[in-house]
């Protein structure tokens, strides 16, 4: 939704392969499902994501390397605020780990 939406619009107009990293699946497969549809763009696609798991940030760098040839742009746009006080499975505080950790262990798998 919002500014990630947008940018992933964009992307697939230019025909970008996209890759919406959600948390849910329900609600990413829409915006895919919307998106190809808008742009004509069959290259769009899912894969579940969740930046306040370091485990689950793993996973999808590990998918992402393995599966793509190469990855041109990363867009860090996901973000959570006024959320209560709470640890994660993993120890770490969740606002932190969603919105500095999760994005920051991400794009550093990402280099290679």
């Amino acid at each position: 939704a919002g500014i990630g939406k947008c940018v992933a619009m964009d992307l697939a107009r230019r025909n970008a392969r996209t890759i919406l990293a959600c948390r849910s699946r329900e609600r990413g497969q829409a915006a895919v499902e919307e998106i190809r549809a808008a742009t004509g763009n069959p290259a769009v696609v899912l894969r579940l994501l969740d930046t306040s798991s370091l485990a689950s940030v793993r996973a999808f760098a590990r998918a992402v390397l393995q599966e793509e040839p190469r990855l041109d742009v990363l867009v860090n746009n996901a973000g959570v605020t006024g959320l209560p006080f709470t640890i994660t499975s993993e120890r770490l505080e969740q606002t932190f780990t969603t919105n500095y950790l999760g994005p920051f262990l991400l794009t550093n798998l990402l280099l290679g």
